[in-house]
């Protein structure tokens, strides 16, 4: 899971596989494999590394057992 802000300043989970697409326009706007989508104040560039870095956790995790 990666942590996000919403825009009215509240955190929240979300599980980076559900991700579809993430774009600015201006305000950070994620896209779900399901159609809905969410609106966050972190950017674009900084959401992609939120879920590299996870992945990247996830792969070492499964490496290391």
């Amino acid at each position: 899971m990666i942590l996000l802000t919403a825009l009215n300043g509240r955190e929240f989970y979300l599980n980076p596989e559900l991700i579809y697409r993430v774009e600015e326009m201006p305000d950070t706007l994620i896209t779900l494999i399901d159609g809905k989508t969410l609106v966050v104040t972190e950017s674009a560039a900084e959401t992609a590394q939120r879920v590299i870095d996870y992945k990247l956790l996830i792969n070492s995790k499964q490496i290391n057992n």
